[in-house]
């Protein structure tokens, strides 16, 4: 719709992605109006289309943060929605996998980890049972965690897009945030679109603009320096794996993570029709480039060798890559997702969501609960 006809909201959602689309999906029915704003021309264009699209287990996140719990919670919450309207998932499993002694101390403790967070029914894997379940692997021992998998992301934001409508919202697309500013009953957004720029009010502002959403804080006055908002980008790029490789494991491989690294390990993914793709790495970067550097190729290469030495250099082409909004700057340790009614700042029914990276998408459908939460002690 043209976003020049917007009245008086109740809530409004900055941000079509797939955390967007959750929380308004979540919110549309009790709220209304409800608007979702998306300065793309289509929803779910940017982080939400471009990484592994893996539902997580709970396992890498310190007990009782954000990204432990709504991981937890997200990956039930996701499979039960996807078993219920029939969209695209598979519970392929994953195993992490110890390339060698010394990293057998580390899946331990891992797997401690995982379990005190929740995560269900992980157990470890001799070097023996790993060649019994994949044979192509090498490792030394594994965790398994039998409750990730891959979801279609696309069917899944879809989906929560039209649950969204059903409840009565709205979205205007093309349509960015360029000022936010405080009333006694709510807020005044200032937008811009095609044809120009113009103002509306809402009653509940909540941020979900991902590679963004630090410039959407700072619009409402927060100092994101202060606060520990400012997003870091970092990028990830993933190679395609041909010559029919793909059918060589059935199951995500993972390797130990380095904790200085800001990701998980360059690994092998699959997307709900079977093809095979590695990564991603982890590159913070200065500005939004999605184009795959094929220098990066041995790159990929060399990090899976040791786990999955059937993959050669001229299997790899490049493929998608996504920029991640890190809190967590080069060098520094753990940072969870902001989840925060802003109250505390002078600005009530506003809720900031900001560094949603992985496990965001597996996180999506608990984190719209908590926001609907938010939203609703804030009314």
């Amino acid at each position: 719709m043209c976003a020049r006809t917007l009245d008086k909201a109740a809530v409004t959602v900055v941000g079509a992605g797939i955390i967007g689309l959750a929380v308004a999906a979540r919110l549309a029915d009790k709220h209304s109006p409800l608007y979702i704003l998306e300065k793309n021309d289509s929803f779910g264009r940017e982080t939400s289309s471009r990484g592994s699209e893996t539902i997580h287990a709970g396992i890498y996140y310190p007990q009782g943060s954000l990204k432990a719990t709504t991981c937890v919670d997200g990956n039930a919450l996701l499979y039960e929605l996807c078993q219920r309207h029939n969209l695209p998932v598979q519970r392929t499993g994953k195993l992490i996998v110890a390339t060698n002694e010394a990293e057998l101390a580390e899946l331990d403790t891992l797997l401690q980890l995982g379990k005190a967070n929740g995560a269900r029914d992980l157990h470890m894997l001799t070097r023996r049972q790993v060649k019994e379940v994949e044979p192509n692997v090498e490792a030394a021992g594994a965790v398994f965690s039998p409750t990730s998998g891959v979801v279609d992301s696309f069917s899944l934001m879809r989906y929560f897009l039209a649950r969204a409508a059903e409840g009565g919202a709205t979205t205007a697309y093309s349509t960015r945030v360029v000022a936010v500013s405080k009333e006694v009953d709510g807020y005044v957004v200032g937008v811009e679109d095609g044809s120009g720029s113009f103002e509306f009010k809402t009653a509940a502002l909540v941020n979900c603009a991902g590679l963004h959403a630090h410039e959407i804080a700072q619009a409402a006055g927060i100092d994101i320096d202060k606060a520990q908002y400012r997003v870091h980008y970092c990028k990830g790029e993933y190679f395609s794996v041909g010559n029919g490789k793909n059918r060589l494991v059935s199951r995500l491989v993972y390797p130990v993570p380095d904790p200085t690294s800001g990701g998980m390990g360059i690994h092998n993914v699959f997307d709900v029709e079977g093809r095979m793709l590695l990564g991603p790495n982890a590159r913070y970067v200065d500005e939004i480039d999605y184009r795959v550097d094929e220098s990066q190729r041995q790159t990929h290469l060399d990090s899976v060798k040791p786990f999955l030495p059937f993959i050669e250099a001229e299997d790899l082409e490049p493929d998608i890559a996504g920029i991640r909004p890190k809190l967590r700057g080069p060098g520094d340790g753990f940072r969870d997702f902001v989840i925060e009614h802003e109250e505390d700042r002078g600005l009530p029914g506003m809720v900031n969501l900001i560094g949603i990276e992985s496990p965001g998408l597996t996180s999506a459908p608990a984190i719209a609960r908590l926001v609907a939460d938010m939203i609703k002690e804030a009314a």
